[in-house]
């Protein structure tokens, strides 16, 4: 059950990641901007940096390396999540997509809100039994203790 999840995550990640780094950034920018949280050279940051995060995330955890990293950055990752569309939501900014998948897949905030914090919550259980989450991951061939 705990590589089921770790490979989910992972590949939510990886999708997302592809779907924003495979478009030109400003794509991305723009769903930034509407949220209305950073100044413009924040944005601008974000919007060039996040997607290979998202990336590199998700492939760390569908490949079982550096697991325990890996969920903690997972972790942080979903927090930010919940944490922008939030207040979002609590703000009232008029948001027909959240953004998370690029163009790829289009969610409405507040069904974006739900999903996140679920999964704010299944990354906080693999990370509590990570040992459990490295098996049949890159990790195990490294770990010889």
């Amino acid at each position: 059950m705990f590589i089921f999840f770790r490979l989910v995550i992972g590949s939510i990640f990886i999708v997302s990641g592809i779907s924003k780094v495979l478009s030109p950034y400003q794509n991305f920018l723009y769903v930034i901007q509407a949220y209305q949280l950073l100044p413009s050279w924040g944005e601008v940051l974000t919007a060039q940096i996040f997607p290979w995060i998202e990336l590199v995330t998700g492939v760390f955890l569908f490949l079982g390396l550096w697991t325990s990293w890996s969920l903690r950055a997972a972790l942080m990752l979903f927090g930010i999540f919940v944490a922008v569309v939030g207040q979002a939501l609590i703000r009232g900014l008029s948001l027909e997509n959240c953004g998370c998948f690029g163009g790829w897949i289009h969610l409405k905030p507040q069904t974006v809100i739900v999903y996140d914090s679920a999964s704010l919550l299944v990354t906080a259980l693999l990370l509590r039994n990570s040992s459990l989450s490295r098996k049949f991951g890159l990790d195990s061939y490294f770990d010889r203790s």
